[in-house]
């Protein structure tokens, strides 16, 4: 469903993250990138990136993209102009590396960007708000929105198709078909009077 995670604040300059400095490949320089989304095909794209130390930081660096190459499972390997030998690469270990968003491929139909789901309202079909996304967990299977209601309490919802009935997102809306029992609000069952 969902491609990279993770943003900066402002619309002009918001990034998001695309993988994270593992480590030095090699001793020229090269990082070994872990990718958050398994491919590395907004890596390729890129003719700059961002190094940042976590989410919205302000003194994220910019770096040019010399090369970018396949690395092991999950894994990409990238050249930065100026980081030019192993010291230099093991530096940037635990760097985010971040995309502007403007910079970002073309999703399929049905495909969305996980930064770009992250304060949806979600609704179920009946117009009832359930809540706001406020993450989105990467399980292996379908990834989960994380939905805090207005009791500050979180619902956990698969995101997938059986239960995402439309998702819109220049309108911040997210609709469901929850199955009986996903969203149990906490209230406990009436019980007879023994």
């Amino acid at each position: 469903m969902e491609r990279t995670a993770g943003s900066t604040s402002s619309i002009e300059t918001r990034r998001v993250t695309l993988g994270r400095v593992i480590g030095a490949h090699g001793l020229r320089g090269e990082l070994r990138v872990r990718l958050l989304d398994g491919e590395d095909n907004n890596l390729h794209a890129m003719a700059s990136v961002w190094l940042a130390r976590e989410e919205g930081d302000p003194k994220a660096v910019e770096a040019r993209v010399r090369a970018v190459g396949s690395g092991r499972r999950g894994e990409a390997r990238l050249a930065l102009e100026g980081v030019d030998g192993r010291d230099a690469a093991e530096a940037l270990r635990g760097r985010l590396v971040q995309a502007a968003v403007t910079e970002l491929g073309r999703l399929e139909p049905g495909e969305y960007y996980q930064y770009a789901l992250v304060g949806c309202r979600v609704e179920d079909g009946s117009g009832r708000v359930l809540g706001v996304v406020s993450g989105i967990w990467e399980t292996g299977a379908p990834d989960v929105l994380v939905v805090v209601d207005a009791q500050r309490r979180e619902h956990l919802i698969p995101a997938a198709r059986e239960i995402l009935r439309e998702v819109d997102v220049a309108a911040r809306r997210i609709t469901i078909d929850a199955p009986a029992g996903l969203l149990d609000l906490g209230e406990s069952p009436d019980r007879d009077a023994e």
